[in-house]
């Protein structure tokens, strides 16, 4: 017994000097908290969540980065619907194909300017020329239906590649007669060939259909840029022409037209990954201009081809061609204005409003030129009657292809371009006949009075109920 009160002094200090050695391990314990954090991510990487509040104290919210990255290519994804030009280009084979399809659209606005510039010196003769061009228009609004039904049936390679091979045939042949002075009808022959020429931009359109089907803002965007790369195409090919021909010899143009067309058809049709496919027919289809609705759309094409056909000729009248490149230039930022904005939910409705608002500034050109204004205030006049032709032709084609079934989407709307090129024709002779019995500035009549003729014909459809404006609204 009283050992043990000596005892328990003994084993007191002995477990307090045993204490030192024991802190060791609970200060490990205290830290603990700062190593494990370290070496639990690299040991489980899996279990992210109880990692979080541990590296907290490391970086402050840091860690949310792993959860926070794979947001981050969302915020990327979401950067091309700000601009949805780089979402559209963006579409697997769509570069490839627009590529093509542009080197191919490009003589359009060269061959007929460099005919007339070729035939006009070698003959000295501008009726002649404008006869022959004239015969070239008609032949195309004949035969480009038929094109456009064989690529439906047959696919865009398979029809494309050997159309545009006998057209471009037909601008060598037509060279080949300027140059040994042939026959005049030989003049006419050569250049109607020509008319198997395919509608490209219609099959970009149709490639676009396709890809993005059921995307109504995919699709809005994509006609934009279809209509923008139109007018872009047209707005640089007279000026190349008109710079081939000059600088090097009166052939240059038709020539370089040629090579152009085929070099472009050839790389557009070897994208076969985005070419739509053809779709079997079991029975025979009604032609598209049955269709409800079809032929107020291309009474409306034609009425509209009469603006530019008549705004044309007017323009080059009173104030030289170059200024035309103005309108071309307002119409194609519009175009990719027009298209990063949303689709409108009643197409129609849109359609009536563009044609109020073309009606409205194509007479800004007839009161400046009424008012002989100067040239400058004549140019920026066109350059804001042109903002609203392309929303026009978008709207326009953005029905046509709703109107259409899948299976004659080429040919519904090559019948739209055929109208547009019929109505340029009357419009350039309307405008024509204005200019030379009334004088310049009432022959900017024309064009406001065939944008209003647009407006009441759409007004009218829009009034009559049918199928097509149910789908379309």
């Amino acid at each position: 017994m009283p050992i043990s009160p000596a005892a328990r002094p003994e084993t007191a200090p002995a477990a307090r000097p045993a204490a030192p050695d024991r802190p060791r391990p609970h200060v490990r314990p205290e830290n603990a908290p700062r190593p494990r954090p370290h070496v639990r991510p690299d040991r489980a990487p899996l279990p992210a969540p109880p990692a979080t509040p541990l590296l907290a104290v490391s970086g402050g919210q840091l860690v949310a980065a792993p959860r926070s990255a794979p947001t981050e290519p969302g915020h990327r994804r979401s950067r091309p619907s700000s601009n949805p030009y780089l979402r559209l280009l963006a579409t697997p084979g769509a570069r490839a194909f627009t590529a093509g399809n542009l080197i191919a659209r490009l003589p359009m606005g060269m061959l007929s300017v460099s005919a007339v510039i070729m035939i006009a010196g070698s003959r000295g003769s501008y009726a002649l020329a404008g006869a022959v061009t004239a015969t070239g228009l008609a032949a195309t609004a004949v035969v480009a239906p038929f094109t456009a039904r064989l690529v439906d049936r047959f696919g865009q390679a398979r029809v494309a590649v050997p159309a545009t091979a006998l057209a471009a045939l037909g601008s060598l042949a037509l060279v080949l007669c300027v140059h040994h002075d042939a026959p005049a009808w030989t003049l006419f022959a050569a250049y109607a060939a020509t008319a198997t020429t395919p509608n490209t931009g219609g099959m970009s359109r149709a490639r676009w259909a396709y890809l993005h089907r059921g995307d109504p803002a995919a699709l809005h965007t994509a006609n934009s840029f279809e209509q923008a790369a139109d007018e872009l195409c047209f707005m640089l090919g007279p000026v190349l022409a008109a710079t081939l021909c000059g600088a090097l010899f009166p052939e240059a143009g038709t020539l370089v037209g040629a090579v152009l067309l085929m070099t472009g058809v050839l790389v557009f049709a070897a994208q076969r990954a985005t070419e739509p496919p053809v779709t079997p027919r079991t029975k025979s289809v009604a032609s598209p201009l049955r269709t409800p609705g079809m032929p107020a759309l291309l009474a409306v094409f034609l009425a509209t081809g009469a603006v530019f056909g008549s705004l044309e000729v007017v323009s080059i009248a009173h104030a030289g061609g170059a200024i035309l490149a103005l309108q071309a230039a307002g119409s194609c930022a519009a175009g990719l204005l027009y298209g990063s904005l949303r689709p409108a939910r009643n197409v129609r409705l849109r359609l009536l409003l563009c044609l109020a608002a073309m009606t409205a500034l194509m007479s800004l050109p007839l009161l400046a030129a009424a008012g002989s204004a100067s040239l400058p205030v004549l140019a920026l006049c066109l350059l804001l009657a042109g903002a609203a032709t392309a929303p026009t032709m978008v709207t326009g084609m953005t029905l046509v292809q709703r109107a259409t079934r899948p299976e004659q989407l080429n040919e519904g709307m090559t019948l739209s371009v055929t109208a547009l090129l019929g109505g340029v024709a009357a419009g350039a002779a309307a405008g024509g006949w204005l200019v030379e019995h009334a004088g310049t500035a009432p022959g900017y009549a024309a064009p406001v009075s065939a944008a209003a003729l647009a407006l009441v014909i759409a007004a009218a459809g829009h009034r009559s109920p049918n199928r097509t404006s149910a789908q379309a609204c």
